[in-house]
């Protein structure tokens, strides 16, 4: 019922910048909440920043200062800007929206990925 397609991951030297996208589509009524997870190899999924409809945005420790997380509510669209990016930021980024569509239900959507990869 409710479609994520990312966009902006690739290849970036540390110290330098990217931006990833994500727009939401679909029945949507409500979006609670919009954020971007990452998963490196071998590691779990953890949380990189997620912005509330209602409350500000929050932020891993690891990235503070260095990501933005802002939304494009008209477009029901998340970025992430990515700034001073390191070897450690290396990971697949997945985006994630939660709400209610149309009919009331919750809903919990994931983007399909996008690899990030900050090497020489």
């Amino acid at each position: 019922q409710v479609q994520l397609v990312e966009s902006g991951g690739g290849l970036v030297q540390p110290g330098g910048s990217l931006k990833l996208s994500c727009a939401a589509s679909g029945s949507i009524s409500v979006i609670d909440a919009m954020g971007w997870y990452r998963q490196a190899p071998g590691k779990q999924r953890e949380l990189v920043a997620v912005v509330a409809s209602y409350d500000g945005a929050e932020y891993a420790d690891s990235v503070k200062g260095r990501f933005t997380i802002y939304r494009e509510g008209a477009k029901n669209t998340v970025l992430l800007q990515m700034k001073s990016v390191q070897p450690e930021d290396t990971a697949v980024y997945f985006c994630n929206v939660k709400g209610k569509v149309n009919t009331g239900s919750f809903y919990d959507s994931w983007g399909q990925g996008n690899e990030v990869n900050v090497s020489e």
